[in-house]
Order: structure tokens, then C-alpha cells, then sequence
């Protein structure tokens, strides 16, 4: 191998490390030496915002990583990574074998956190994998034969969407959305008028402004010592990342994202940039959350920064503003409440059929932009923020 080789290493293959890598590949093309390896433990590619729809029971299109990739020069890797030491700047994979980096990209993401609360590990089912979203969907159907209950834990965007993508799929089930807010509580009032509408045209019970204490076989129970019935449970409640950056001594904070400056770079590192979830990015007015409004154009900011630093150029600080939250309440009805750069609501949204079609062409599947990403450099951001993002975090 040339010596002069450059090796960047980008670690999981969701959405954003996707994204990052085919981006990385075509703005280094001429660059000579640059090689990079996209590492993730599978080798499908999951599609994390449509999972609801599989737990359902609907069939969505497989893609192979592999197939996403070619004609990049990308090479994948379908391993786990263990082990980052950051002194030799090596990372070991579950294969018995160990990369080494010039620069990573830490894209491993989140995922639903079953350690909080007891019973959800062993009684509770979550949208992480698609193969356990599909076979909550055949214990669905199963439950629907005999007009069962099921129980949606986490009254966020993908709790929402999951109940009424259930409850529209599996009418004769019973189906109670819980969570320790108002479903919709961040959306304005009229947003939120015709979330709360739609759910009752499903029969989504809603109880709302409790804790969950305990996840039984066929119950939960809430803080309040009431017991509902549940023959299955679904869990959306609270994330977590990989515990390692933080194993690693890479400086993180209290969740284990990893603290990032103006330009995504580790604050202790700054050969590895972090991106999406696993992420701590601070902008002026607050905290990043990790969704794919911002996870994505986080991506194709760092594909856009890491080459300006191979070509010797100083990359400008990453700015992103929020602009809406999409929801889809079953296949035929959406909300889509558009928003302040801080994800606050303004007056303006949109429901129903026409909210569907902005749903489906703003943020359907991904694999879109990455095949068009393969050719040209596609922006995915949809506002840097405007004022509200200039002034340093």
C-alpha cells in the first residue's frame, strides 16, 4: 500500500454514516490516496424512520449496503467495532481484526434505551431491528384475531406514529398510546388539534402525563400503581448510544454523545468527527436533537469539512435550523407543524392528504439522495437557521 495513503473510517451505516461516506467518496474522487471503509455489524441497510410501518405489517423494499455503494470505491466492512484507541488511532472489530484511521467519522448512532425501567428488556418489544419489527407485526396480527390490547410506550413523534400506523393496519385491536406528555405537546394548538382528531378516527386511547414503573407479561404498570392490560408492548421511550467513545476517552457528555466543536470535530480528538445522534452539537439557540432533520445535513456538512482539511482549508462552522415535524398518522393522514430554528411551532402547518404528499417528498427513504449523492453534491439541509444561528453556541 502507498505510503502516502489517507485513511478515513466511517463507523455505522444508518443514515447519517451513509450519507457521509458516498458523499466523501465522490468530493475526494481526484484527491490520490484517500481510502475509506464504511464499518456496520449488517450488511441490510435499515430504513430507522419507517420502522412503525414493518412493525404494522407492511413490506418495505430491502437494500444491501454492499448494492448502495457500488461504483464508490468504498469498501465496507460487516463488522462491530469494540474497541477505538485513539493513541494509535486503531479500531478493533468483533472480527478478530482492527482498522487504523487518519480521520474517523463516528456515526454509530442511537437506539432505544430497555434499561430504565424494569421489565422492557425482557416483556417489551422496540423498533431497533427489522427483523424483531417484523415479528411484532405476526404476534400483531395474532393479537388482532382475538381483539387484543396493545400498549404504545412514549408519546414522542415515533410513539404517535407507531400507534396510528397500528391502529389503522389491525382495527379490531385496542390500541393506548402512553406517555408523560400530550402527544403532539410541541406542535401548535391547531397542529395539535388534528393530531388529537385522527387518533380518535383510529381509537387511539391516549394516557397521558404518566410514568411507567414496570413492564409486566401482559401489563404495565404506572406510577400511580394502575395496572393496563397489554397482551403486546411497544417501547419508543428514552434512547442511548454506544458506550465507545466514551470507553474510548473521548470526551462525551452526561448520555455519552460525543462533544463536538463548530465544526463537528471532537473537542479532545480532532481527528474524528461525530455526526447525527451520536453527536453533541450545540448552535446559539440550544441543543441539536438527534433527528434526521439535522443528522443528515450533519453528514453532508462533514463529507464537505473533512475534504476542505485534506486540501488544507479551514471548514466553515456547521449551522442548522430546524423547519418542521412531519408525522404520519397512518398511510393516508400526516400533520406537519413548520417551525422556529429552535423547533418552536410558527402558525403555519399543514394536515391530511396534502400533508401526506410533503411527508413523502421531504422525508421518505434516503436512498434517493444517496444514489443521486454518488454523481452530485446533494444538499439535504433545508434551512441553515438564518439569524438565529450565527452568532457562535
Amino acid at each position: 500500500m502507498n505510503a502516502t495513503t489517507h485513511k478515513i473510517v466511517v463507523l455505522g451505516a444508518g443514515y447519517t454514516g451513509m450519507l457521509a461516506a458516498i458523499q466523501l467518496a465522490r468530493r475526494t474522487r481526484k484527491l490520490a490516496g484517500v481510502r475509506i471503509t464504511l464499518v456496520n455489524p449488517a450488511a441490510r441497510f435499515t430504513e430507522r424512520l419507517r420502522m412503525h410501518q414493518i412493525a404494522a405489517g407492511q413490506e418495505l423494499n430491502q437494500y444491501m449496503i454492499p448494492e448502495l455503494l457500488a461504483g464508490t470505491g468504498i469498501e465496507f466492512r460487516q463488522a462491530a467495532a469494540t474497541a477505538i484507541e485513539t493513541g494509535t488511532r486503531t479500531i478493533t472489530l468483533d472480527d478478530g481484526t482492527a482498522l487504523h484511521y487518519d480521520h474517523l467519522v463516528y456515526a454509530l448512532g442511537s437506539a432505544t434505551d430497555t434499561t430504565r425501567v424494569p421489565g422492557v428488556a425482557e416483556h417489551a418489544w422496540t423498533l431497533n431491528d427489522p427483523r424483531l419489527a417484523h415479528r411484532f407485526s405476526l404476534r400483531l396480527t395474532e393479537t388482532a384475531a382475538r381483539r387484543g390490547n396493545v400498549v404504545v410506550c412514549g408519546a414522542g413523534l415515533t410513539g404517535i406514529e407507531a400507534a396510528a400506523e397500528i391502529a389503522e393496519a389491525h382495527p379490531d385491536l385496542t390500541v393506548t398510546l402512553v406517555g408523560s406528555g400530550e402527544p403532539g405537546a410541541m406542535m401548535g394548538e391547531k397542529a395539535r388539534a388534528h393530531l388529537n382528531r385522527a387518533l380518535d378516527r383510529l381509537g387511539v386511547i391516549r394516557v397521558a402525563g404518566v410514568q411507567v414503573t414496570k413492564v409486566l407479561p401482559d401489563a404495565i404498570r404506572l406510577h400511580t400503581g394502575q395496572l393496563l392490560p397489554a397482551d403486546l408492548t411497544l417501547w419508543t421511550s428514552g434512547v442511548k448510544v454506544s458506550p465507545l467513545a466514551k470507553q474510548a476517552g473521548i470526551a462525551t457528555d452526561a448520555k455519552g454523545l460525543i462533544i463536538t466543536d463548530a465544526t463537528l470535530r471532537s473537542v479532545s480528538h480532532p481527528e474524528i468527527h461525530a455526526i447525527g445522534d451520536a453527536a453533541a452539537i450545540e448552535m446559539a439557540w440550544g441543543r441539536v436533537h438527534g433527528t434526521c432533520q439535522t443528522g443528515m445535513p450533519s453528514a453532508a456538512y462533514t463529507a464537505a469539512a473533512l475534504t476542505r482539511l485534506l486540501r488544507g482549508k479551514q471548514p466553515k462552522p456547521f449551522r442548522i435550523g430546524y423547519f418542521h415535524q412531519p408525522v404520519s398518522l397512518g398511510r393516508r393522514d400526516a400533520v406537519i407543524q413548520f417551525t422556529n430554528a429552535d423547533d418552536t411551532p410558527k402558525r403555519w402547518y399543514l394536515k391530511g392528504k396534502a400533508a401526506v404528499f410533503y411527508k413523502e417528498s421531504v422525508s421518505s427513504s434516503p436512498v434517493p439522495a444517496f444514489k443521486m449523492s454518488k454523481h452530485v453534491n446533494v444538499q439535504v439541509a433545508m434551512t441553515n437557521g438564518g439569524r438565529a444561528t450565527r452568532k457562535p453556541a
